[in-house]
């Protein structure tokens, strides 16, 4: 059996994910699709809208036969460490190719920008070096150095990596090379709204940023019923029935700021990605802004992005430090979160070929990568249920992979 991978976050799953893992499948003949799915914390910085185990339900519903989780140091990473992670969890799970969305849809502008940036590599690096200290943020810089090689070139045709998807699918395909991976690297133009839209309309493909936020606005998933498959809005209506209340940062912040105020700017200064005095204006902002919007609108600046901010205030929550990342440099472990009978077959197949360990229980492994992701659990439920009796912790130790035997995925096909 042969298997293409894809690299998700479904955040909810929506009409255009549906539409991914399809043509994923069509565009490279496989028996099954592999999913690496980031956990409850995700890449822009932000707790998910629900949590894995959900989100895995709607990924083995919608066409998707097996989900891993990406371990929450590359799930809450810059656009770098979280293809890198991503990729080389594909490549241990024995995919073929791996398959992602882009703004551009065809592979080969893709190849030409990694040949361009790989003929001017220390150009390239010295551009991006120069535009940080001039205060550039750091996605910008690499965009400006990119544009910098591109002057005096020929015109052949080359991503635009001005693009959110088209910068994943650059990424990914340099880590894929980084590693020397055998995988096959293949695009589909990405349908309907893009990634940041936060709007609808009348099309029914819209982004996730748009659903969560007509939906925060009404509290009503009638007003995104036409964006989704039947199975995300029920389990979307399982989960509102049973907590009431959604994963954002809103809700998170009075724990957010507990941290902040506790810790102070010297335990700050500890936590990853903070650095350059920024832990000060934290901590200033936590202590008289009483809502996340202000909060933010405290400490955003030219300097950092929103979505960079927003990693660091997850970082803080979770008590993720510079010398914890540092110990997790590498995925170790292939965490399997659900899959389906089509799903299982492979794994069968594979077990011996994998090159990482199959983990389906967590109490019988021991990593600091997956003590981080069970960590980043716990916060996440203890959070969303604010504290009281409805916060479900240690769920990583009480729920198996979700399987296709127990869930009824047929009546969504």
């Amino acid at each position: 059996m042969k298997a293409t991978g894809i690299v998700v976050e479904y955040n909810p799953l929506h009409n255009g994910h549906v539409y991914h893992v399809k043509e994923a499948k069509s565009e490279t003949g496989v028996d099954v699709i592999i999913a690496v799915m980031s956990g409850n914390f995700l890449q822009r910085g932000e707790p998910a809208f629900v949590d894995k185990w959900t989100r895995t339900k709607m990924a083995l519903a919608s066409g998707v036969d097996i989900v891993f989780e990406l371990p929450y140091r590359f799930a809450t990473g810059n656009a770098q460490a979280f293809a890198q992670g991503a990729i080389e969890l594909l490549d241990a799970a024995g995919c073929s190719a791996f398959c992602f969305g882009s703004e551009d849809g065809t592979i080969e502008p893709f190849q030409n920008s990694l040949q361009l940036i790989e003929r001017h590599t220390d150009e390239y690096e010295t551009a991006v070096k120069a535009a940080v200290v001039e205060g550039v943020s750091y996605p910008m810089a690499l965009n400006q150095a990119y544009k910098t090689i591109l002057a005096g070139q020929s015109s052949i045709p080359v991503a635009d990596l001005t693009m959110p998807n088209n910068i994943l699918g650059f990424h990914y395909m340099e880590a894929a090379k980084s590693i020397g991976s055998s995988m096959k690297a293949v695009t589909i133009k990405r349908m309907g709204a893009g990634y940041h839209d936060d709007s609808l309309d009348s099309q029914k493909i819209a982004s996730a940023t748009g659903i969560r936020k007509s939906f925060f606005g009404s509290e009503r998933l009638d007003e995104v019923s036409n964006f989704i498959p039947p199975v995300t809005k029920q389990l979307l209506q399982e989960w509102q029935s049973e907590r009431a209340v959604f994963g954002n940062w809103e809700s998170f912040y009075p724990f957010l700021r507990f941290m902040i105020l506790r810790d102070g700017p010297d335990r700050l200064r500890t936590i990853a990605d903070v650095s350059e005095g920024i832990e000060n204006l934290i901590f200033r902002a936590a202590q008289s802004q009483d809502s996340f919007q202000s909060f933010m609108d405290a400490v955003k600046s030219k300097r950092y992005t929103w979505t960079r901010i927003q990693r660091m205030l997850t970082h803080i929550l979770t008590g993720f430090t510079k010398i914890r990342r540092a110990e997790m440099e590498k995925p170790t472990y292939l965490r399997l979160l659900g899959m389906t009978n089509e799903g299982r077959t492979y794994l069968n197949g594979r077990k011996k070929e994998l090159s990482l360990p199959l983990i389906s229980k967590v109490a019988s492994f021991s990593d600091p990568s997956l003590a981080m992701d069970i960590t980043a659990s716990d916060i996440y439920a203890l959070a969303l249920g604010k504290g009281t009796s409805a916060s479900k912790i240690g769920l990583d130790y009480q729920i198996s992979p979700i399987m296709e035997d127990h869930f009824s995925f047929k009546s969504f096909k």
